[in-house]
């Protein structure tokens, strides 16, 4: 599935999904165990059993339901990587100095190792690019880790990089010899 358009503003680019819903598998049989021995082999009460499984229930949504119902986009000044509910990175096409396919292994999900100062947001192996920025960032989702450095999954690579050269490539220039860059003076 390539991009999608929603609007000549902005297009959506879909990622890998068999990651999350392995996930959303696992989690759902690991909440249903666990529910089942406190239901079965102790006398919890049901009030407790009830908590649990709230608690297991919003677990599931946001960490295993949320990422198959979300997509990148690409806008007419930035591109907003998410990740289900829980990660939306949002940065200025200006911002962004380079954008290349990436080649290599890679960790599946929301990961920023430390020292590396990359950030992977991944559900797949296939599909990869990086984008490489002008200055590093902090990201809260992953404990406040720096990165320069994205690393993200869309499912049509070259449609993804055809339409960021055509949005690159329609920003006004900047003049880097003025006093602020931004044109805000």
């Amino acid at each position: 599935m390539g991009g999608t358009a929603s609007g000549a503003k902005r297009r959506e680019f879909a990622y890998g999904r068999s990651f999350f819903v392995q996930r959303l598998l696992l989690f759902s049989a690991l909440a249903a165990v666990i529910l089942g021995i406190l239901g079965l082999q102790f006398a919890t009460p049901p009030e407790w059993l009830a908590g649990f499984g709230v608690i297991f229930a919003v677990y599931i949504l946001i960490w295993g339901l949320s990422p198959l119902f979300t997509n990148h986009w690409l806008t007419t000044t930035r591109l907003i990587l998410r990740q289900g509910w829980y990660f939306s990175g949002r940065f200025l096409l200006r911002d962004i100095e380079s954008v290349a396919k990436f080649e290599g292994h890679v960790p599946l999900g929301l990961r920023a190792p430390l020292g590396r100062h990359r950030l992977y947001v991944t559900g797949s192996q296939v599909g990869l690019v990086t984008v490489k920025l002008r200055e590093p960032r902090r990201f809260v989702a992953v404990l406040g880790a720096s990165a320069d450095e994205i690393v993200f999954d869309v499912d049509s690579q070259d449609a993804f990089l055809e339409a960021f050269g055509v949005r690159k490539g329609s920003l006004a220039p900047v003049q880097t010899k003025r006093s602020d860059t931004y044109l805000r003076d």
